[in-house]
């Protein structure tokens, strides 16, 4: 039997070494290409992608990533996002994450385990389904995002879109934070640490596959509110197709959603 967990710790390894090749920003950030997830792939996005496929390659996958899309054709979907928060990694700034999800189909629904590691606080995030969230290798501590939304973490983001969007949870939110990583933010959201998350722009699968394992084994809500379908129907691919809200409560997630769309509560 596979052992995940040992496979997913190993990557971060193998992330931790390209980090230590390629050190500086100079050396990390030059473009090297397109990702077929459609933003341009710098040097650390490519060298990260390709040890962790190194590490995939030998096991029964198909893996999914922002950099290379769709290879293999095995079993388990393998949804991989080397390096998210990769601007933060370039230039130097402690937070950014590598983000795992392993799945038995093809949606949302079929992911069953999640892994985020966070390469500034050294923090190992894991949601096994039916199994609860565990942090650094423990049950979270039950604290819970606040019923009202004292933090609210925007990603996904560009200065047009939070002047375009700021002011529409400003009756909402007491405080926003931006920070850079969508997969650490649920996180965060699933620890209690923030109030709510949302993307700015449409998110893809490799952006958040992870995270939501986690944020809804924590019995919280996450919604792609651009998406009639259910959140758990939504492909293990690359497209774009909505942005993302989640909260403590549904009826708290469905208020930042209505919010960003200009709908009243």
């Amino acid at each position: 039997m596979t052992d995940w967990l040992a496979l997913c710790r190993g990557a971060v390894e193998d992330v931790r070494a390209v980090l230590a090749e390629l050190p500086t920003s100079a050396q990390r950030e030059p473009v090297v290409g397109q990702g077929l997830g459609g933003d341009e792939t710098t040097a650390i996005d490519r060298a990260a992608e390709s040890a962790i496929i190194a590490r995939f390659r030998d096991e029964d996958v198909t893996i999914v990533s922002e950099e290379v899309g769709r290879i293999g054709h095995g079993s388990t979907v393998v949804v991989v996002d080397p390096i998210d928060g990769s601007l933060n990694a370039k230039r130097g700034i402690p937070f950014f994450s590598l983000s795992i999800a392993l799945a038995a189909g093809e949606r949302m629904d079929d992911v069953f385990f999640g892994f985020v590691y966070d390469f500034g606080s050294r923090e190992e995030w894991m949601a096994t389904r039916g199994e609860g969230v565990r942090l650094d290798g423990r049950p979270l501590d039950g604290t819970r995002p606040k019923d009202t939304l004292e933090i609210l973490s925007f990603e996904a983001t560009r200065t047009p879109l939070i002047a375009r969007d700021a002011p529409k949870v400003a009756e909402l939110a007491y405080r926003l934070r931006v920070m850079g990583s969508l997969a650490l933010s649920l996180c965060h959201l699933a620890a209690g640490r923030v109030d709510g998350v949302c993307s700015l722009k449409e998110a893809r699968s490799v952006d958040i596959a992870a995270g939501q394992l986690l944020v809804r084994e924590a019995g919280y809500a996450i919604e792609l509110f651009d998406d009639p379908r259910d959140f758990g129907e939504a492909e293990l691919d690359l497209a774009g197709r909505s942005r993302v809200a989640a909260a403590g409560t549904p009826e708290l997630c469905r208020r930042i959603a209505n919010a960003l769309l200009g709908r009243s509560r």
